[in-house]
């Protein structure tokens, strides 16, 4: 089975900065594109950003210049640089592979990592 074990969350005030890190166990890591996504209540699971097996990123118009996608493929692990932090930022943040919507490929998606952003 697969695992993704998402942690570095926390609680910040408005223009804080937090580093989040998603770890992959039972598939093997560098032919996956990966990427991070976030649900706040009551509304819609919304991609953060996307990075390829090469290294290419994407990023949701938003969100762009603020947040920093990477990846490590020794230690099977990707993170997300989060600067300047915004009350909207406030969600529960989950990696997963881009391919899990198009049914490309099946990873369970993990607990997710809180993340609050107050003024």
């Amino acid at each position: 089975q697969v695992q993704l074990v998402e942690s570095g969350g926390g609680s910040v005030h408005a223009g804080g900065s937090l580093r989040l890190s998603c770890a992959v166990s039972g598939k093997r890591f560098s032919i996956l594109d990966m990427g991070w996504y976030r649900q706040a209540p009551g509304k819609q699971r919304e991609m953060v950003a996307t990075i390829t097996t090469d290294g290419t990123t994407d990023y949701a118009d938003s969100l762009k210049g603020r947040f920093t996608i990477s990846r490590d493929n020794t230690k099977s692990t990707i993170y997300l640089q989060m600067n300047s932090l915004k009350p909207e930022d406030t969600a529960v943040y989950y990696c997963n592979a881009p391919g899990q919507f198009s049914g490309y490929v099946n990873l369970p998606w993990g607990q997710g990592t809180q993340v609050t952003v107050s003024l």
